[in-house]
């Protein structure tokens, strides 16, 4: 069976961020069956519905056909005012417009979010399901990612120095790519 491709979203801007480093331990613990790829949200213009035209903005073009590709989405995200950073929600909605073009629905889907506090960015987390529910994502319900206390789980290279966190995560990339299996279209 040919491995899936999974769009990896990291909700941190920051090059050096707790979250960006959480990602790419994910990729490394992801089964054979899985391609787990950052894709860059940075560089999108905010949404504006004016300029969802003939000729949209090429960052949003190029966004939207990498994602319509995805056979899968896993979002990583820091918290922000208990909710998800404006670059990952505005990346949500480049992606679910013009309506009825939305490269989301129907995608499975599985939110990890970290957080050097004490609650692992739990509102984030929730916040973001709401939003997947609406676009119609299949969420993957257990486990739960909120990894808190996360700058205590890395190294100084930026890898991770718990083991059972390590297994929790293996674990979880394995639970995703099950997730995947049974409910991609």
């Amino acid at each position: 069976m040919p491995s899936r491709d999974v769009a990896v979203i990291v909700g941190s801007l920051r090059r050096d961020s707790i979250n960006r480093k959480i990602a790419n331990i994910l990729i490394g613990l992801a089964p054979d069956s899985l391609r787990p790829q950052i894709v860059e949200i940075g560089d999108l213009p905010l949404y504006n519905m004016d300029l969802d035209t003939d000729s949209p903005p090429l960052a949003w073009t190029a966004f939207r056909e990498r994602m319509r590709r995805a056979q899968a989405v896993l979002f990583v995200t820091p918290e922000f005012n208990r909710s998800v950073p404006g670059a990952l929600k505005n990346a949500i909605d480049v992606g679910s417009r013009p309506y009825g073009s939305s490269i989301w629905s129907g995608k499975p889907a599985a939110v990890v979010s970290a957080s050097p506090g004490a609650i692992g960015g739990f509102g984030a987390n929730h916040h973001l399901r709401q939003s997947l529910v609406f676009l119609d994502m299949p969420v993957l319900q257990q486990p739960e990612a909120y990894l808190s206390g996360a700058d205590k789980l890395l190294d100084s290279h930026g890898a991770l120095a718990n083991e059972g966190t390590r297994e929790f995560l293996a674990k979880f990339m394995r639970t995703f790519a099950a997730w995947i299996e049974r409910t991609a279209a």
